[in-house]
């Protein structure tokens, strides 16, 4: 591995380290590399800010808040705000969402305002109106110029340098096949800030791509840049198809933040997830987790708006190693888990990629540190895959205060699927997942885990006040929403349910064919207050309510 101590994040460039390079006559490609700070991209008409809607010297602003990048999905639109390093993010209650045209322009709330991503605040708001253009106001009078505009069909999200110094781009729009690896020598991969001129970029190989994840030979020059200057404009990466154009970006490629010199892995077992709107399962699913072996806990956060915040903060408290990360792309759970993947291999030695209404059953009470060690005495084992439960609403009709394992004694009699526990640096580099697994280096194996061992309790088909929920967009690639008249017959939807969200008069006595209180004892038994009888995320989630209020 190349030093990376006296690298700088390639948000930016320099020009004096772009002036090096220049000097150096370096060429990755037929083109050699110009950076110029004359190109800001801006699709904002010269109606979008009057002058009474000037921005004063002293208004927020003025103070270095700004327009990054807006990135139209189908159903919203989300500007990044970007903010100076010392800036308080802003509240809901301080930015309006207004569309405007040369004739008219309206205003409204936003429909959520996420915390920081990168160096910039996700502000989501409705899709504008046809002519209109979306912006963001802070107060009446100032209206932030739009930023560059992209579609969320085409473009490069995400972007990330890993250790062996490839630069690994995540990408909507490339259609290809689910679960298979491409023709790389269709691709190149870009570099610059400015990808409307060629004469602007450079190029490099395209080392492999699958799904929406490609991985690139980055240009030993951004390698070796270790200047920094703030005002220049951002370096981004994206994806050419040959015959074709570029994709649109808002990429930035980092560094992994992996440790310099390389230290040993901290984490025996990790445990990765995506959620959206799910607080209410953290607490007990963390602690529960915590009890059998998980020592760490990476939440990619997928748009809540659910107090989850205060959840993690509490639990941090408490000392649980947990970090969140905002991830805002709408239905990229492979690419998210994929990027997990990256930032845990060199911390974590095991990461099990689960959600977090799935809960690890170990029947025989052994430890899971014990029993992965038990499972993978072969060196060439690099995945366990652990079958799935799925338990019904088990009669109730209201949330279980108790908590879903307690709640929840009803399952399908079958297992379905299984999810994984893997070794992150013996992923394929292609990092190909179906969520439930990843593909594999060649050479190493997975094993199929005795139920009798070990089982996920999946509690899928909850009370219908929960179980409603999704309906709405869900996160997976591949799979279909179930508002969708798409694959009804699918094993991802509930059968029989339709594609509406009402509920079935007989929901309670659902996907009800054994009784199953072996996990619900376990946890009576180890987790219950022997004065209170309450469970600790019980106890938990009293007094985050009690902060809250």
């Amino acid at each position: 591995m190349k030093d990376r101590r006296n690298r700088c994040p390639l948000f930016v460039i320099s020009r004096c380290a772009l002036a090096l390079l220049f000097l150096s006559g370096f060429t990755f490609s037929t083109h050699r590399l110009f950076f110029t700070e004359r190109y800001h991209p801006n699709l904002v008409a010269s109606w979008i800010t009057s002058t009474t809607e000037a921005i004063s010297t002293d208004s927020t602003a003025a103070r270095g808040i700004s327009i990054g990048e807006t990135v139209l999905f189908p159903d919203q639109v989300m500007i990044l705000l970007k903010y100076p390093p010392s800036s308080p993010l802003l509240t809901q209650h301080e930015i309006d969402c207004v569309y405007s045209s040369p004739n008219s322009s309206r205003r409204s709330s936003p429909l959520s305002i996420g915390g920081a991503y990168l160096d910039h605040q996700v502000v989501r708001c409705k899709l504008p109106p046809r002519g209109m253009i979306a912006s963001v106001s802070l107060n009446p009078h100032e209206l932030l110029p739009s930023g560059p505009t992209h579609d969320w069909k085409s473009l490069a999200y995400e972007a990330m340098i890993d250790r062996d110094n490839t630069t690994v781009v995540f990408v909507k729009g490339l259609n290809l096949r689910p679960g298979k690896p491409s023709n790389a020598s269709k691709f190149r991969c870009v570099y610059g800030s400015d990808f409307s001129n060629p004469k602007l970029l450079l190029r490099s190989e395209v080392v492999s791509i699958a799904q929406e994840i490609v991985r690139c030979k980055t240009p030993s020059s951004l390698l070796n840049v270790s200047l920094k200057n703030d005002n220049s404009s951002p370096i981004k990466v994206s994806i050419k198809i040959n015959g074709k154009g570029i994709l649109d970006s808002i990429a930035r490629p980092d560094f992994q933040a992996s440790p310099d010199p390389p230290v040993s892995i901290q984490h025996r077992v990790c445990a990765c997830t995506m959620v959206r709107n799910q607080a209410r399962f953290l607490q007990e699913w963390i602690m529960y987790h915590a009890r059998i072996g998980v020592d760490r806990w990476l939440i990619y956060d997928n748009n809540s708006d659910d107090d989850i915040e205060n959840i993690i903060e509490s639990l941090v408290n408490q000392n649980y190693k947990i970090t969140r990360h905002l991830w805002p792309w709408i239905k990229t759970q492979e690419a998210g888990f994929a990027h997990c993947a990256l930032r845990a291999q060199d911390s974590c030695e095991w990461v099990a990629f689960i959600d977090v209404d799935e809960f690890l059953y170990l029947p025989s009470g052994v430890h899971l540190e014990t029993l992965i060690r038990n499972q993978t005495s072969r060196p060439e084992v690099a995945e366990l895959r652990i079958s799935c439960h799925n338990f019904g609403p088990s009669g109730l009709k209201k949330i279980p205060p108790e908590g879903v394992m307690v709640g929840y004694k009803c399952r399908l009699g079958l297992p379905e699927r299984h999810k994984s526990i893997v070794r992150p640096e013996k992923l394929n580099p292609s990092l190909i997942n179906m969520v439930h697994h990843f593909d594999l280096k060649d050479g190493f194996k997975y094993v199929n885990v005795d139920r009798n061992l070990m089982v996920i309790n999946h509690y899928k088909f909850q009370v219908w006040e929960v179980f409603k929920e999704k309906f709405y967009r869900r996160v997976a690639t591949y799979v279909s929403d179930w508002q969708d008249e798409e694959n009804v017959g699918s094993k991802d939807r509930a059968p029989g349910l339709g594609t509406r969200a009402v509920e079935p008069v007989d929901w309670t006595s659902r996907f009800c064919e054994v009784n199953d209180s072996g996990l619900r004892n376990w946890v009576l038994k180890r987790f219950s207050d022997p004065n209170t009888g309450l469970l600790p995320w019980q106890k938990l989630e009293e007094r985050v309510l009690g902060k809250a209020l």
